[in-house]
């Protein structure tokens, strides 16, 4: 399947990543909620993820820690404000090294053809918070994370 399309109109707070699975939409849905399988796949390879937390129920709190062969350590955590399995979360997002830079996440899983499709919206408090997260990145953070996502989904 295609890669990862990111799509940030200028002058908007939001960012649409569109990514295409070859596997059913319960598969990519429990990927993107089991503990076990997040760690495999969420972030860039040269980074290990722990969940720290994970209560996938509206109000549920999540956080993860990622370390790099430094010893640095990059904390992530939010709130998820709806779950619907297998067809969608909404959930904040703020990477601990930006405090107060939240952003509202609302994954979409869509079945097409044979696999799924999931449409990432992701709308920043700022164009300026959007730009930076655009700049610091994302597109090959996001890339990165996909195919590992494709790869463990191809493996289950």
């Amino acid at each position: 399947m295609k890669k990862s399309e990111i799509t940030a109109i200028p002058g908007k707070q939001e960012v649409t990543v569109t990514s295409d699975y070859d596997a059913p939409r319960p598969l990519v849905y429990q990927a993107h909620t089991d503990p076990k399988l997040i760690p495999q796949w969420w972030g860039p390879a040269y980074l290990s993820t722990t969940i720290e937390k994970l209560a996938v129920k509206p109000g549920g709190e999540w956080r993860f820690v990622q370390r790099d062969a430094k010893g640095n350590v990059y904390g992530f955590h939010g709130v998820y404000h709806s779950v619907k399995p297998p067809e969608n979360l909404v959930y904040t997002f703020e990477f601990e090294g930006t405090p107060g830079h939240v952003l509202l996440v609302n994954l979409t899983f869509e079945e097409v053809d044979a696999g799924t499709r999931v449409i990432e919206k992701s709308v920043f408090q700022s164009v300026e918070d959007r730009d930076g997260m655009l700049n610091s990145g994302m597109k090959e953070g996001s890339d990165e994370s996909y195919e590992r996502l494709k790869k463990l989904l191809a493996e289950m």
